[in-house]
């Protein structure tokens, strides 16, 4: 019969080292409980902007704003130089880069409530270009660019700016994707299914090759 005393008896060593475990282990657990509440807090309070000209809305797109969502609780997509189409480097409009955006997004199940699309007009004046921007979005936290100007002109203006990994950049291009339509080469595989059929539904292929047409007369030597 174990006496009186042995029952006051401290736990032994190696007791006290699993009980020291435990906090430990319920410790950590916690404050990373605390750092998964403090991200998801942040997250829910960050806007983030994505400009881009989307000429045309390609799968590399896709993964930016799927990235902005990643790390932001809804993203304004900026659809820039709005006023310019039927060009070759800028042939479709607004209203068709937003239709674009808006199928390639309920393709990817994308909810709408988490994004913006804004259409903006070009202005020249580089100084003052952030500010036109900012007058014409809902107000964001933080700026998701690659290209060198944008990038430079918003860190200018006390934003934060973020990269943007590269997804398949030989061929999310969408410089690329226009000459492979001009040459009559393999173009929907980089973009969602949804963009690609509404590009042919407006015969938008077709415009680009008349675009690359020209009236001159070609004076032989």
């Amino acid at each position: 019969m174990k006496t009186l005393e042995s029952r006051r008896r401290s736990p032994t060593l190696p007791k006290l080292i699993n009980d020291k475990s435990i906090f430990s282990l319920l410790g950590e657990r916690r404050i990373a409980t605390a750092k998964e509440d403090l991200s998801a807090a942040h997250k829910s309070s960050v806007r983030a902007l994505y400009p881009g000209r989307f000429q045309p809305f390609h799968l590399g797109h896709l993964e930016a704003v799927k990235h902005a969502l990643s790390n932001s609780s809804e993203v304004i997509i900026m659809i820039g130089s709005a006023l310019q189409s039927h060009t070759l480097n800028n042939p479709f409009t607004a209203g068709e880069r937003a239709s674009m955006i808006r199928l390639a997004l309920d393709e990817a199940g994308i909810d709408p409530a988490k994004y913006y699309i804004v259409p903006v007009t070009d202005l020249e004046i580089h100084g003052i270009w952030v500010s036109h921007v900012c007058s014409l979005v809902p107000k964001f936290d933080i700026v998701y660019s690659n290209e060198p100007l944008t990038r430079r002109l918003f860190i200018e203006a006390g934003f934060t700016v973020k990269e943007i990994p590269f997804f398949k950049r030989a061929l999310c291009s969408a410089t690329e994707i226009r000459e492979r339509m001009l040459r009559d080469r393999s173009w929907e595989a980089v973009l969602p299914k949804s963009v690609a059929s509404y590009i042919r539904e407006i015969k938008g292929v077709e415009r680009l090759r008349d675009l690359a047409k020209t009236d001159k007369v070609q004076i032989d030597n």
